[in-house]
């Protein structure tokens, strides 16, 4: 965080601006009159400043989104490198639908034009008007969706067409070992039953193939309620990164977990109920895992959005490597963006072949 001079008395005066909404800037600036302005804008928002263009586009590169700042607040350089960048921005679907403000040091009706042309939100000149630069920047953070929802990134993601003969191998191989193991499923449909009060079958909202949600079924192993529990076990989660952030979420011998549901994880019977979903169409039998919400939305970024552009899937490259040993988040991360890249039907079937081995090796998820 970048601390600034204090502000003149006449910038104190332009404060006093009736407004009760906080929100957070990002960007890049070098005149003493952007940084003056910047520092009028701490009154009512976070400021961070980077220093260079190139580490501003590293650090929104490596945001999702629920870390994106609410304001890109650029000042224009002599190289007119800001404008390639923001280009770039307008082509990334998480980055897209931000606010981006810039400012200018001079007159120059060139960049105004240019500046309109790229569709940023605000162009102003020296000196600034700070005053009109907070009113309307509160406005655009209260009044305009700037961070899309799984459900826009879905619409703006590049389609994935599942081929046709991996659709038709999905529906032959459900159709065939829901018919096989219905004995099974009738068992531990009993079990679960008996052992707590609740539903048989857990469903929840899951994140699939290009962000798109849908019913995800499995055996409930879990007493009712586990979910809302997650924010006291936080502490136990054996995913953890550097800046100490974490994105998937497991705990060893978690006690939500009841004893029927141990065995059920442990066999992966619990996992039996998705051939529905491969059966419909929501999944197919091999491909990443689809993810909660609150782990989808902090797999936005380019770096890490890669996943979401393969096959939902019941088993898949992650499952079965993780049998060998333990997997880092991040080492899960590259495995599924891998998989995205590189998916055939033969690597499908390199990876199914491995699955029964995987799954008699698993933890508890």
């Amino acid at each position: 965080m970048t601390t600034y001079s204090q502000p003149t008395m006449e910038h104190k005066l332009l404060l006093d601006v009736e407004s009760t909404t906080r929100f957070s800037i990002t960007g890049y600036l070098s005149s003493i009159f952007a940084k003056e302005a910047a520092y009028c804008f701490a009154e009512y928002a976070e400021f961070k400043e980077c220093e260079s263009l190139r580490k501003l586009e590293r650090y929104l590169m490596d945001q999702s989104i629920t870390t994106l700042p609410d304001v890109l607040l650029i000042e224009i350089d002599e190289r007119e490198e800001c404008f390639r960048m923001i280009e770039k921005f307008r082509k990334n679907i998480l980055l897209k639908g931000m606010i981006i403000v810039l400012l200018s040091d001079q007159h120059n009706p060139a960049w105004e034009a240019r500046a309109k042309k790229l569709g940023v939100h605000d162009y102003y000149e020296a000196p600034y008007a700070v005053t009109d630069i907070i009113e309307r920047l509160t406005f655009l953070v209260k009044f305009k969706m700037i961070k899309p929802t799984l459900t826009e990134l879905h619409k703006d993601v590049p389609h994935y067409v599942l081929p046709l003969a991996k659709r038709i191998f999905d529906i032959i191989f459900s159709s065939f070992a829901l018919l096989l193991i219905s004995p099974l499923l009738l068992i531990t449909a009993i079990c679960v039953r008996l052992e707590s009060k609740g539903p048989i079958v857990y469903k929840s909202r899951r994140v699939g193939t290009g962000f798109k949600v849908f019913d995800f079924y499995k055996f409930r192993s879990m007493y009712v309620n586990a979910d809302k529990k997650l924010t006291e076990l936080t502490a136990q989660n054996e995913y953890k990164v550097e800046n100490g952030k974490t994105v998937f979420f497991k705990i060893k011998n978690d006690p939500r977990i009841t004893r029927v549901g141990r065995f059920i994880r442990k066999t992966s019977i619990d996992e039996l109920p998705q051939l529905i979903n491969i059966l419909k169409g929501d999944m197919s039998v091999v491909g990443n895992r689809p993810l909660p919400f609150y782990e989808a939305e902090m797999l936005t970024s380019d770096d890490w959005s890669w996943r979401f552009l393969a096959p939902a899937g019941l088993t898949g490259l992650w499952q079965i490597c993780r049998a060998k040993r333990e997997i880092s988040e991040r080492e899960r991360k590259r495995l599924d963006n891998f998989y995205a890249k590189k998916n055939s039907m033969l690597f499908d079937l390199k990876i199914l072949a491995q699955t029964p081995f995987a799954f008699l090796q698993r933890s508890d998820d």
